[in-house]
């Protein structure tokens, strides 16, 4: 989200302070005390619905989510409201949690605590799983649609099959966690996307990768070339006189999504062949 008073780094988060209390315990407590305090312990706010996101979202859509929101029901926007104060605390709570990939894989620990009381007693190692993902070039840009398919012979419910989809500039390495069901509900399939391998480009992160084969007089005096882009359109290159070879030409934003948004560059390496002459030197 742009413009306003919110950033990234959420502010005038509200902690709360839990003093300890020392002594013994006296009879005067109520019957359901400790049931109570079991309740308390296990009503963990649901971070995820308070930005309106599934638990298989991405870094990119946390952030965009939270920016939206906030701006949305920022105090000064909404006129100093005591519950559009509130409802930002909630969100500058949220986004605390879910933008730091350790805080968010705890509390993702924590959501899913009852579950693993309530089913059985199964190894944490047991019920998670991770599964590279190839994408094209294209699925990286435009999204794509997947389907994951789990097949454990110690699963009585049978196989297990979930759907998820790929939001359209979603970085290379992204990490998706798709939740559980059924035998090992509680534990996750994770996810991470990967490039498909192709002979065209050669990754980096999200920079792309290519040589460019052009001739010595386009090298001597320089012009025009082009390329075919990452989505198969053809880009211009404009080639210096005198270059050199192995010199790199970027071309900005034609490379692969960004995991902090915008797009990474294309690189494209010069190559040619110096023109070379032998001659005879005549006998003196």
């Amino acid at each position: 989200m742009t413009g306003g008073s919110v950033n990234d780094s959420p502010s005038g988060s509200v902690s709360q302070s839990h003093p300890r209390k020392s002594g013994k315990i006296h009879r005067w407590l109520p019957d359901n005390f400790f049931s109570n305090l079991v309740r308390l312990k296990h009503s963990i706010p649901d971070h995820y619905a308070a930005l309106g996101l599934h638990r298989a979202c991405t870094e990119a859509q946390i952030r965009a989510a939270y920016r939206v929101l906030a701006k949305q029901h920022h105090p000064d926007v909404n006129g100093g409201a005591a519950e559009a104060l509130a409802r930002t605390q909630k969100l500058n709570a949220a986004y605390e949690i879910l933008s730091d990939p350790e805080k968010r894989l705890v509390y993702d620990d924590e959501l899913a605590l009852p579950k693993k009381s309530s089913v059985r007693a199964t190894p944490k190692t047991q019920r998670n799983v991770a599964q590279d993902m190839l994408l094209r070039f294209d699925e990286f840009l435009r999204g794509a649609k997947l389907e994951v398919h789990v097949n454990d012979p110690g699963n009585p419910d049978g196989a297990e099959v979930y759907e998820f989809t790929v939001p359209p500039e979603t970085a290379p390495g992204t990490r998706f966690r798709i939740e559980r069901a059924g035998f090992y509900a509680g534990g996750f399939v994770n996810v991470r996307v990967k490039v498909k391998p192709d002979f065209r480009f050669k990754v980096r992160g999200s920079d792309l990768r290519c040589d460019l084969k052009i001739n010595f007089q386009r090298a001597q005096q320089g012009g025009v070339e082009s390329v075919r882009g990452v989505t198969g359109n053809f880009l211009r290159v404009t080639i210096p006189k005198k270059v050199s070879r192995g010199e790199i030409i970027a071309l900005d934003g034609e490379g692969l999504p960004k995991s902090r948004g915008g797009r990474g560059d294309l690189l494209v390496r010069i190559r040619y062949r110096p023109a070379v002459q032998i001659k005879r030197v005549p006998r003196r």
